[in-house]
């Protein structure tokens, strides 16, 4: 009896972090020293040794750890549970609509720096006049 289970492919994981933060197989090989052709292999590989993993991790800015136990679904999870309006809550829940009208702040702030001038004007008249 067997049950179907996901492999753990490294090279996909690796594959997918790198899409994700939007750095093509090129640059991954420059940082590491090598050419692209060697990252496809990795990428294609369903293990990969300790130290080139480490150094993998390093130039994607992630863990050995994060790697390893990348999920879609879990950064899919995390992103719907942080999301506004999302039922799932697992913190204080935080508020993203503004409780002022923006447009009202800078007629506001429009409006102190109009009297602001009116009051040097006012000043330096007073000023002009005394002498």
């Amino acid at each position: 009896m067997s049950t179907l289970t996901k492999p753990n492919h490294i090279g996909r994981k690796i594959s997918r972090i790198r899409e994700l933060r939007d750095m093509k197989q090129e640059a991954l090989a420059q940082a590491l020293g090598t050419n692209q052709q060697a990252i496809s292999a990795i990428e294609n590989s369903e293990t990969i040794d300790e130290e080139k993993l480490k150094a993998i991790a390093e130039a994607l800015g992630v863990s050995v750890e994060g790697i390893k136990n990348f999920s879609e679904e879990a950064i899919l999870n995390n992103i719907q549970n942080n999301y506004e309006g999302s039922v799932v809550h697992s913190g204080p829940t935080v508020n993203h609509n503004c409780s002022f009208n923006p447009l009202d702040k800078v007629v506001e702030l429009y409006e102190r720096l109009v009297q602001a001038e009116k009051d040097k004007v006012e000043y330096l008249e007073r000023l002009m006049k005394e002498k």
